[in-house]
């Protein structure tokens, strides 16, 4: 439980960080208010998928004891941050090309691409876990 409470934490502070980031970023480099930048939504995406995120695995571990099925929860819980840095980490690089008026490669999609399938298999993992665990509590 520990491990969730850290992590929760973790992003709460990045996605924070990401927002005063978005803010300070845009107006040193005189980028126009209101005109859409990947950096603008950043922060949202770290305080959701990872703080608020954390605080229900959190809640659903607390309750059903989701960590007993080690191997599950533990590639569930590894494969979750990976997909959720890597995504918001070429969200924030795409944001910086753009405030500079430079243009993102195809790359960046290839890698966010991939941020989001370890995401969804890391949700899978956690939904297999907690059904097995709600199974065993029964």
């Amino acid at each position: 439980m520990t491990s969730l409470y850290r992590a929760a934490i973790a992003y709460l502070v990045l996605g924070l960080g990401a927002g005063l980031f978005y803010r300070e970023f845009t107006k040193i480099n005189d980028f126009p208010e209101g005109q859409f930048t990947q950096l603008g939504v950043t922060h949202t995406h770290l305080l959701t998928l990872g703080f608020i995120m954390f605080l229900i695995f959190l809640a659903l571990e607390k309750v059903f004891e989701i960590s007993r099925n080690q191997k599950l929860f533990t590639s569930f819980f590894w494969l979750y941050n990976l997909g959720v840095i890597l995504t918001t980490a070429m969200m924030v690089w795409h944001g910086i090309l753009t405030v500079k008026g430079e243009e993102p490669t195809a790359m960046i999609s290839g890698i966010a691409g991939l941020g989001h399938i370890f995401i969804t298999i890391a949700l899978a993992l956690f939904v297999t876990a907690l059904g097995r665990a709600i199974k065993a509590a029964r």
